[in-house]
């Protein structure tokens, strides 16, 4: 047996699927795919041990979803869609530092149980054409346009803020959100809630002139 299927083996954690109606099968087969392509990349991640933590065959795999590329992409596009209403939902309210707080909270929350897929939007090991990386690019494009419609209306009430001052400030915000994330990945214990609050407490000292109470978080 190789190392990988003795791999494969070992990831299955359901005994199988017999009986199990077509959506709940589909539904299980994308749950093991998001992790296990958000936990390794697209190119190292293994159909083989998708089907082994799904409880199925491989071959039900290319049934379901004709390819791997086919099954990246559905995973792909639910964390994405997803990331892009959480944080389309934070951006109502005003246009100060409460934003900023209330777009993180936004991620922190649409994450909370699904970190991986962060690293789905952003994998960096996926082939460099074709329609997994334009599928990329889209939600990334989407993610960052609203970053930087929110500083730029953030900013807008200063006049000394020169136009480059602007795309500064919107890079430093997206450094600030993928940083937030990867520290994030680090303390797994760490639930949205208190992100959400450590966040506060930073930009409250950070910029205590500037910041505005946010309203206490939506249960």
């Amino acid at each position: 047996m190789s190392k990988q299927a003795r791999a494969a083996q070992g990831a299955g954690s359901h005994v199988g699927t017999k009986g199990m109606p077509r959506a709940d099968r589909e539904r299980l087969i994308l749950e093991a795919a998001a992790e296990e392509f958000g936990t390794k990349g697209y190119a190292r991640g293994s159909t083989a041990l998708v089907a082994a933590r799904a409880g199925i065959t491989k071959p039900m795999i290319y049934e379901y979803f004709g390819s791997k590329d086919s099954l990246y992409l559905t995973c792909l596009d639910q964390a994405g869609t997803r990331l892009v209403e959480a944080v389309a939902s934070a951006q109502e309210g005003p246009s100060d530092l409460s934003r900023a707080v209330r777009t993180l909270e936004a991620v922190f929350r649409a994450l909370e149980s699904r970190r991986h897929d962060w690293e789905l939007v952003y994998d960096g090991t996926l082939p460099a054409e074709g329609p997994l990386p334009a599928a990329a690019a889209r939600y990334r494009g989407e993610l960052n346009r609203m970053g930087a419609v929110g500083v730029a209306e953030f900013l807008e009430a200063s006049p000394g803020v020169e136009p480059l001052d602007a795309d500064l400030v919107t890079h430093l915000w997206y450094g600030t959100v993928s940083a937030a994330v990867a520290w994030w990945r680090h303390h797994p214990e760490q639930t949205a809630d208190e992100m959400a609050a450590r966040f506060e407490r930073i930009v409250a000292v950070l910029c205590p002139d500037l910041w505005a109470t946010p309203s206490p978080p939506s249960s």
